[in-house]
């Protein structure tokens, strides 16, 4: 795995709103300007998600089933907005990333280093979404922006300039 800034890893515990879980994967996205982890989490009650790690934001969700169909890649744009679960996402960044690097546990097969579409949703309250382009129909990903310090995690990697 190529190095990263990140303090979480693999077998990092947390718990978010009275739901425990545990870090089993990760993948890394690499992008022009930079990159980003995805860890894959497990909860407690055995359902899935994931906890995005960019530039200290966090994200957590889950694919959710879309109510319709999703805008097809080349129909996407910044500032556009979509009603789902009572609550407008607007359009925030389209990002074309590849995967880096992998570890662990994934819930599905990766795929080669091809660039991918990556479309990220926020509300004004808070909640996040993705639309993401790996697959035919595309997937949809919802949860919210979370606080570092609210996901109360233990088993952190340590390492020079992380306090």
């Amino acid at each position: 795995m190529p190095p990263d800034a990140s303090p979480i890893q693999i077998g990092t515990e947390g718990v978010y709103q009275n739901k425990s879980f545990v870090v089993v994967g990760r993948i890394i996205y690499e992008y022009e300007q930079g990159g980003w982890n995805e860890w894959h989490i497990v909860y407690n009650d055995g359902s899935s998600g994931w906890l995005a790690d960019a530039q200290l934001e966090y994200d957590l969700s889950c694919a959710t089933k879309p109510p319709g169909s999703l805008p097809a890649n080349d129909q996407v744009q910044r500032g556009q907005t979509y009603p789902w679960n009572g609550k407008t996402y607007e359009v925030t960044s389209l990002t074309r990333a590849h995967y880096k690097g992998v570890q662990g546990e994934l819930p599905f097969e990766y795929w080669d280093k091809s660039d991918l579409l990556f479309v990220d949703l926020r509300t004004s309250s808070g909640e996040f979404g993705t639309i993401d382009y790996s697959e035919k129909p595309p997937l949809l990903f919802l949860g919210r922006a979370v606080e570092f310090d609210d996901l109360h995690l233990k088993n952190l990697r340590e390492f020079e300039g992380w306090t």
